[in-house]
């Protein structure tokens, strides 16, 4: 549907050629605002405007400069620009890559610039009266639409979001010119590529109990014991995506010398991954057991060590790294012991040159920090994970990837977002109108979050490199990740089970449309 509208929408340059020289002989009239959801005081102005000149464009602010609330704009630009451009009153739409329409106001220099009736009622705001002195300074007129009843874009979404993934996904898709074969297409690249996993492994229990009661003195619990599952997880989970993905993985972890050292080289080798473990007798394997009743955690039991690791062991980490030929090398921290800022340089500096470097530190009961992991290809750390390495607590989020992106020095930030999708940077000019976008949270039913994040790191990491696109690669580890939020327990995602939830994404894009 978009082409139907595309040809209206163009760049500051595209227009004032479009449009030619002050003073015209048709008169052009621009309108300026955020159009998050346009509603009918939107369209009052829009209209009252068109009525006053020849030309109409409607001018929107980029999503990098848009500061209300924290996940605003609820609708990305692009989808934004052609909402607007689906009016056949609109002439022209252009997406305003800077923070104030001054620098278009001054290219275009349009005849008039129509203002709501708000920002006159109590007298000019500051950066109105700006505006103003631009417009009148070459010559053009400020008019201000009447102040009947308008309805504000904020309150409309405070009440109800807007439900648009679809139809952000099939913008998104379309300005890069991908189909959904191109998903199925880099899926099937996937096999062969070679990667070299290195962390910290977690096996995770699920105790399995049934609620007897309590005790009558005392504030205790009492529950029947009915079982135990355990689960490879942490960075060896990792390694289990990669390799149903079909890549040749190494892993590279260290392990106590226990019974749960058995459990995970047995459970890693019939995935098919080969694991080049370091025993170190003088700490247990990490396990997390969580007490389940009735399908609530009552209570988790941790078992592990988080000293540092030897320098011993970082030497014998180190030739492994510079020695195992890969095409990707994956750290993937939990602060258990391997990753800390003594070890981080000398790990980081084994890679070899033209390796991709991916990295994800995980502080959900650790002190981690995801800008440690300098100039990586790659790093994917959640919201909370960002603001911790910033120790910002109030920025929007696409003001926090910018740092984040920044200060880590990355060429690719997937921020993961939880049920609200991933945010992506992939452009260190953060002015610029494609540096960001989003994709939205493909999850069915919520089971089980735990793990969606390394099922993300996993396909991302592989759609890079079979791809060598941001939006695949975003989107195939947004459809892993919630695959793997849609079971219980750590369970490797298969390009199978892609390939089903893709279709399913299809049909549903395809009825949207």
């Amino acid at each position: 549907m978009s082409e139907k509208y595309d040809h209206k929408v163009k760049t500051l340059d595209e227009l004032r050629e479009i449009l030619g020289p002050w003073p015209r002989a048709r008169k052009v009239i621009l309108c300026h605002g955020v159009f998050d959801v346009v509603h009918p005081g939107h369209l009052r102005h829009l209209l009252y405007a068109k009525g006053k000149a020849d030309i109409l464009v409607a001018s929107l602010t980029a999503d990098r400069h848009i500061s209300k609330g924290l996940y605003r704009p609820h609708v990305p630009q692009e989808l934004r620009a052609l909402n607007l451009a689906a009016f056949e009153f609109v002439d022209y739409v252009i997406i305003d890559p800077e923070a104030k329409p001054l620098r278009t106001l001054d290219r275009l220099q349009p005849d008039f610039y129509a203002k709501g009736y708000e920002y006159v009622s109590g007298g000019l705001p500051p950066k109105t009266q700006e505006e103003v002195e631009l417009v009148q300074g070459y010559g053009g007129e400020v008019i201000f639409t009447p102040g009947d009843h308008v309805l504000s874009s904020s309150r409309l979404i405070d009440l109800q979001p807007p439900s648009l993934k679809y139809d952000k996904l099939l913008t998104l898709m379309d300005g890069e010119r991908l189909t959904f074969d191109d998903l199925r297409g880099t899926l099937e690249r996937l096999r062969g590529l070679r990667v070299h996993v290195v962390g910290d492994t977690i096996v995770d229990s699920y105790t399995q109990t049934a609620m007897i009661g309590g005790q009558t003195k005392t504030p205790t619990v009492s529950v029947l014991y009915q079982g135990r599952e355990d689960f490879v997880g942490g960075a060896g989970i990792v390694a289990k995506h990669l390799r149903a993905a079909g890549a040749e993985v190494v892993f590279s972890t260290v392990l106590g010398d226990d019974a749960l050292k058995d459990f995970v080289l047995e459970d890693l080798a019939g995935a098919g991954v080969r694991c080049q473990p370091i025993v170190d007798a003088t700490r247990p394997t990490t396990q997390k057991n969580a007490i389940v009743a009735g399908g609530y955690r009552l209570l988790k039991i941790d078992t592990l060590d988080n000293r540092s690791i030897s320098d011993e062991i970082v030497e014998r980490l180190v030739r492994t790294i510079r020695t195992e030929p890969a095409d990707a090398v994956v750290f993937s921290d939990f602060r258990h012991g391997v990753f800390n800022r003594r070890t981080i340089p000398f790990l980081t500096g084994a890679i070899a040159d033209g390796v991709f470097k991916v990295a994800d530190s995980q502080v959900a009961s650790r002190w981690g920090n995801i800008t440690e992991f300098q100039g990586f290809d790659l790093i994917t750390p959640n919201e909370r994970e960002a603001r911790f390495a910033l120790g910002d607590q109030d920025s929007g989020i696409r003001p926090l990837a910018s740092e984040i992106y920044d200060t880590a020095r990355c060429r690719m930030l997937i921020l993961k977002l939880g049920e609200k999708g991933v945010l992506t940077c992939r452009n260190p000019n953060h002015e610029a109108i494609d540096s960001f976008f989003v994709v939205d949270s493909f999850v069915d039913r919520v089971v089980d979050a735990v793990g969606a994040g390394d099922a993300l790191l996993a396909y991302a990491t592989l759609s890079m490199l079979a791809s060598g696109s941001t939006v695949v690669a975003s989107i195939l580890g947004s459809m892993a990740a919630a695959l793997e939020c849609e079971v219980d327990g750590n369970h490797p995602i298969t390009p199978a089970g892609l390939l089903a939830r893709i279709d399913t994404v299809e049909n549903a894009c395809q009825f949207r449309s």
